[in-house]
């Protein structure tokens, strides 16, 4: 291959790449390429352009039903194709060549509703999301690898409508995490081996009651429910969190927590959070935070090499036409592919590329979008001593 001070690198990481370090060449692993996004949000008025949908009757305190949100989203947006020319995965829009481009080892998304078609609501919520079991293929369309489950709408309609999700994600052959028909399920993780790798990446997924989980909600051992880590002791639920991750966990592995933590609105991170993230990282042996929650993008963190997205923001919801909190941009988001070290766990890249929910489907950001994401990720960024820089129409992290 030429001399010893030559360097290959090739981009496709189901190839191995060459690399000057420490004086002599030597084989290493290509990077296990994540991708991530936050709340996929397939029920209510998504669910209703659908192939297969619900009855769309609602329990909330506005009395709409659930066409009333397509409406405002035409209203706002202009009408939707026709529905013989919305093909099963719509929805995704531009996303999906994306992911044929960049082709990562792993998808993961926050799946922010019910799969079921139970129609009875959980009890004093005031809002309720399910997709029909039958449009299940639109989450396989995308080639999702695992869905989170840990989350505020996962049991909307009752622990019946939590488990056909389960049981809908397991025929459909999708893995899932940080829910289950037991304390023992709900706290395993999605568990999955790296072809281009001699390693297993795990994916556990938690709850947090600032993101509105309700307490019952929470697994217990003789019943379903949600995974729910409480962290304002933050040495306390990192323990727990620890002795979670050593009952699965070996030599090699890299470990994923995907976390469900916050408000809806605002740019504040609580400093619980950022702790928490700290120890989990230092302690329980986390190499990535998939965090999410917020309807807006947050800032993103490099501890001590190791990944931490505060908040993905909504990567697909049914917003659309309504009004309030227009400053924290909600309809746009990112998708974000992380570049891990199989050896390490440490990050050795990530990029972004923006995107816009318009017609009820995922959209490349405009022009104005991009410039909004970038300032907006640059001052959030920079709070954790990182900040991002735009490289055509993608934004990559500078750590």
């Amino acid at each position: 291959m030429g001399s010893s001070k030559s360097k290959l690198q090739i981009s496709n990481s189901n190839v191995l790449k060459e690399a000057r370090q420490g004086g002599s060449s030597q084989i290493m692993a290509a990077p296990i390429s994540l991708f991530m996004v936050g709340d996929v949000m397939l029920g209510r008025g998504i669910d209703m352009i659908l192939e297969h949908c619900n009855n769309p009757i609602l329990y909330e305190s506005n009395g709409l039903d659930a066409r009333d949100y397509v409406s405002l989203a035409e209203t706002q947006t202009g009408p939707l194709p026709d529905r013989s020319e919305r093909p099963v995965d719509y929805v995704w829009g531009d996303a999906i060549q994306t992911l044929k481009e960049k082709k990562p080892d792993l998808r993961i998304i926050n799946l922010e509703t019910s799969v079921t078609t139970s129609d009875t609501p959980w009890p004093m919520k005031g809002i309720h999301y399910r997709m029909h079991p039958q449009n299940i293929n639109v989450i396989q369309s995308a080639d999702v690898d695992c869905c989170i489950l840990a989350n505020n709408h996962v049991a909307d309609w009752g622990f019946p409508g939590l488990l056909e999700t389960l049981d809908t994600l397991e025929n459909a052959g999708i893995k899932f995490a940080g829910a289950g028909r037991s304390s023992s399920e709900a706290k395993s993780p999605a568990v999955f081996h790296m072809a281009t790798a001699d390693t297993r990446v795990l994916v556990f997924a938690a709850g947090h009651s600032s993101s509105g989980v309700p307490d019952s909600w929470r697994a217990r051992r003789d019943n379903e429910g949600v995974n729910i880590l409480e962290f304002y002791e933050a040495s306390r639920a990192v323990n727990k969190l620890k002795e979670q991750i050593e009952n699965y966990k070996r030599d090699g592995d890299i470990i994923v927590l995907s976390v469900h933590w916050g408000g809806n609105w605002g740019w504040n991170i609580d400093s619980s959070f950022v702790k928490f993230a700290h120890k989990a990282i230092d302690e329980a042996g986390v190499h990535v935070i998939h965090g999410h929650s917020s309807h807006h993008v947050k800032g993103i963190e490099v501890h001590n090499g190791r990944l931490v997205i505060y908040g993905c923001g909504d990567f697909l919801n049914d917003y659309e036409g309504i009004t309030g909190h227009e400053g924290y941009r909600s309809d746009l988001a990112l998708m974000y592919f992380a570049d891990i070290n199989p050896e390490t766990g440490v990050l050795a890249g990530l990029r972004m590329v923006p995107t816009q929910i318009k017609h009820m489907r995922v959209n490349k950001a405009e022009e104005e979008g991009i410039q909004w994401l970038v300032k907006t990720m640059s001052k959030e960024c920079k709070k954790f001593g990182c900040d991002v820089k735009r490289v055509n129409d993608e934004i990559h992290l500078v750590f």
